[in-house]
This record gives structure tokens, sequence and C-alpha cells, in this order.
């Protein structure tokens, strides 16, 4: 079978759904490559900061890295603003989407949420609620999505800063979309990891 015959989905066999689900299965074992082109299209993106949408999704992932976070952590991190080109008035939401099957259900939600925390540094200048985060008082994952702007996010806009490239994360991206989406063993919800551990070079 090349493709499917019916027209309308009703109509479909389940020996075409079988055939159909083959190809999404095989299709997703790219979705790492995917990401990591389009991060490299956030160059062509928004512009006016000293460096690149990928320069500062690179410099997070790499102030992650060298805090000793762990794998979950570090591949949010790179992929935290992945929205900005394709959803930029809920770019927060759209990260959080790619990443929710397959991360920490801790770092999902930093990401989901980062927008409305990172508001604390700038809202008062653009007519915002500096104090939108304050909604999420309680959560179980508040302070670590504070520490995650303060640290990794709101401090990457460094021309002068060390960063690593994207050759050098790929293999964790590769890594985290290699794994069974939705595995409760990975997902752990409630669970949290601490942001910073050993510190890397």
């Amino acid at each position: 079978m090349d493709q499917v015959k019916f027209t309308q989905m009703k109509d479909g066999t389940k020996e075409e759904y079988d055939f159909l689900t083959a190809h999404e299965v095989e299709h997703t074992k790219g979705t790492a490559a995917r990401l990591l082109n389009a991060l490299v299209e956030l160059d062509e993106g928004l512009s006016g900061y000293q460096i690149t949408r990928l320069g500062h999704s690179l410099q997070s992932a790499t102030r992650a890295h060298r805090d000793g976070a762990d794998m979950d952590w570090v591949v949010s991190t790179l992929l935290h603003d992945i929205g900005d080109i394709y959803a930029p008035y809920n770019h927060d939401e759209y990260a959080a989407t790619i990443l929710r099957p397959f991360v920490r259900e801790q770092c999902s939600w930093c990401v989901q949420t980062h927008g409305d925390f990172q508001m604390v540094y700038y809202g008062h200048h653009v007519g915002g609620n500096p104090d939108k985060r304050d909604q999420f008082k309680g959560h179980i994952y508040f302070d670590d999505c504070a520490a995650f702007c303060e640290r990794w996010d709101q401090s990457s806009f460094d021309p002068d800063y060390d960063t690593l490239p994207i050759e050098f994360f790929a293999p964790m991206v590769h890594e985290v979309f290699a794994r069974e989406p939705y595995d409760p063993n990975v997902i752990r919800a409630g669970e949290r990891e601490p942001l910073l551990n050993s510190p890397r070079p």
C-alpha cells in the first residue's frame, strides 16, 4: 500500500490505519533533526538584541549545562524559545507542547510559564504586569521557574559569553526525543530535580 483509499476518516479500514500509524511512527524518528533545524532558523527571526535568537538559546543552554543541570533541563532550556518564529504571542506554550511528551513535567511547566515569569524584568517598561508570575505562587515548580529565568534566560544576551555550539547539544536533543513519549518514568509528575548540581567547565 502506497496510500490510503479513503477521503473521509470515518471510512478508513484497520489495515489503512495500521499503515498510517507505521508511517507516522517512522516520521517521528526525525523529530530531533527537525527541531535542530528550526533552532537554526531562529537566526532569521527577531533582531535588535546584541545576539541572535539562536545565540540566546545556545547561551541559555550553555549556562544550564555549566550549572550542572541534567539533560532534561539543558534540552528544555535550549528549546525554550523555539516558538518565537511560529507563535510569537505564546512562544512559551508552543515550546512546552513540543517538550511535554519527552521531558520531566518540572521542565515543561517552567518552559510553558517562563513568559509570565520574565515579566518581572521588563513588564513595567512595556505596560505589562511585572507581577504576572504571582498567579503561580504556591505551585511546586514556582521557585524552579524563577531560577530558570534568573540564571539561564534573562542573563543570556551577552555577546562576549563563551557559548557552546549547537553541535555540542545535538546528541542530547536526539537522546531526549528518542524516548518513549509520555513515559511516566520520564514525566515524573510532581517530582523535582535541582537546577544546579556539580558545575561543569
